[in-house]
């Protein structure tokens, strides 16, 4: 008995869900009055990769439109006149290396004469300074020769970030100095920013939602953005806007795409559009009158208005009125 009274609940449940999916409610919505404006697609940084030190460009790894991770070496910067000082600094160390051993030597036979009262102390202070010059001249020219060593290896110039590489300004075998750049990186952080006349910018506000068409980015369906950041200064009479919009690509930058956005609020009628069906060149709603009786009324169809949630929405101009009910053709 309790399982066929559960049975019947869940088919009452399934015939509700049912009936609901195919009937609509008409209300009146605030929807925005949308313009369309052009937006570029942009990142939101673009980082250089200079070289650290000057020299010739010895190697070349990365071209326009490769993806680089942080730390990958772009390219290597040859200087050979560090190479001839760590050269010189590597012949000093290895002559300063025997005149430690020698004063060394001197300085162990002195102490032993010395213990024998063979020599005065004098003689053994002299040859212990000469040890002590020659230990720290020794280390002076190793110091010295990590000092090039590090210049050598700040030679390979490295990605401060990961992203895409746009602008390759050297060649392999050109002569750049220390500072200059070897590489533009578009960190991966795209962001639609917007162009949008000053007469709208009073409407705009940071959260506001933007849309742009599926056929501009290669999808079917239209998706939606949020404008995260307005910039307080005006160019040619234009406000500029950025909009975070998912599924930009990590390719093309500056790309141009055409946006809905929000140039004020009204009021109006908003359907789904599988609730409106066309007959020879007109549009009808079909209306739930009192009881069970349906009538194809007559609707004026206006501009598509695609929202979160409802990416097929309608608007009608005529023909309904709230608190109609919608059955689904």
């Amino acid at each position: 008995m309790h399982r066929r009274t559960a049975i019947a609940a869940l088919m009452m449940l399934a015939a509700q869900q049912a009936l609901a999916a195919d009937t609509y409610m008409v209300a009146a919505r605030t929807v925005a009055d949308e313009k369309a404006v052009f937006a570029t697609v942009e990142t939101v940084n673009v980082i250089l990769a200079r070289a650290r030190i000057g020299g010739t460009v010895a190697q070349l790894s990365v071209k326009e439109g490769d993806h680089v991770d942080q730390g990958q070496v772009l390219a290597t910067v040859g200087d050979e006149k560090l190479v001839l000082q760590r050269s010189s600094l590597e012949a000093q160390i290895m002559g300063l290396d025997a005149q430690l051993a020698q004063a060394k030597s001197d300085l162990e036979r002195a102490e032993d004469l010395f213990t024998r009262g063979t020599i005065a102390k004098t003689r053994l202070d002299e040859l212990r300074t000469s040890f002590n010059v020659a230990t720290n001249t020794l280390r002076s020219r190793i110091a010295e020769r990590s000092v090039i060593e590090q210049q050598l290896s700040e030679g390979k110039v490295l990605a401060p970030a990961a992203g895409r590489v746009l602008k390759v300004p050297v060649t392999a075998g050109a002569v750049i100095l220390a500072g200059e750049t070897v590489a533009n990186i578009a960190e991966q952080n795209f962001v639609l920013r917007l162009r949008v006349p000053e007469r709208h910018a009073r409407f705009l506000k940071t959260g506001d939602t933007v849309r742009i068409d599926g056929e501009q980015l290669g999808g079917n369906g239209p998706r939606f953005g949020t404008i995260t950041l307005i910039y307080p200064q005006i160019e040619e009479g234009r406000v500029v806007a950025d909009a975070r919009v998912q599924g930009l690509g990590d390719y093309f930058v500056g790309e141009r795409i055409r946006v809905w956005v929000s140039g004020g609020e009204r009021e109006s009628v908003i359907v789904p559009a599988g609730f409106i069906l066309t007959r020879f060149g007109i549009d009808y709603a079909r209306v739930q009158r009192s009881g069970k009786d349906v009538v194809d009324v007559p609707v004026q169809r206006g501009r598509e208005q695609p929202r979160p949630d409802m990416p097929d929405a309608l608007e009608i101009l005529s023909g309904l009125k709230s608190g109609d009910v919608l059955v689904r053709p």
